[in-house]
């Protein structure tokens, strides 16, 4: 899906809940567009406040709240950090959050997905949905 897409359908997803797009949500959505994986709220008010002082803190928590309930992203609420957002609907994936820098590394292992059935289905359940979450630290990084 390119850029201009996922713009459009955030601002169709505010105008839908009845929210004006004003020159500060424009800029917010600027931001989410640019594809930095897994922001915080801070990180986009930070890199939103660059372009437009007149951004508020309030104004990025309303927005991602509203993106989020219309189903536009995902929130993230990873162990020890801030929610962290990404859009919905892209392909299945787990995460590594490296513990020590809070970096987010998505992947994807067939291995896993199917191990994860195959315990369901012997337990007598099918997977619905699931999140899978790796707490990690590089290998010979020393702990300061």
């Amino acid at each position: 899906m390119g850029e201009a897409k996922k713009r459009r359908d955030y601002e169709k997803e505010l105008r839908d809940a009845g929210i004006r797009i004003t020159r500060a949500r424009k800029t917010i959505l600027k931001i989410l567009e640019e594809g930095e994986k897994h922001p915080d709220a801070m990180e986009i008010f930070r890199r939103a406040s660059e372009i437009d002082a007149t951004v508020s803190l309030s104004t990025v928590y309303r927005t991602m709240k509203i993106l989020e309930d219309r189903g536009a992203i995902q929130r993230h609420v990873f162990e020890g950090g801030p929610s962290r957002f990404e859009p919905a609907g892209g392909t299945h994936h787990d995460h590594l959050i490296d513990t020590d820098t809070g970096e987010v590394v998505e992947f994807r292992s067939d291995k896993i997905e199917a191990l994860q059935e195959e315990i369901a289905r012997s337990l007598g359940y099918e997977i619905v949905s699931h999140r899978l979450e790796l707490y990690v630290r590089k290998i010979g990084r020393r702990r300061g």
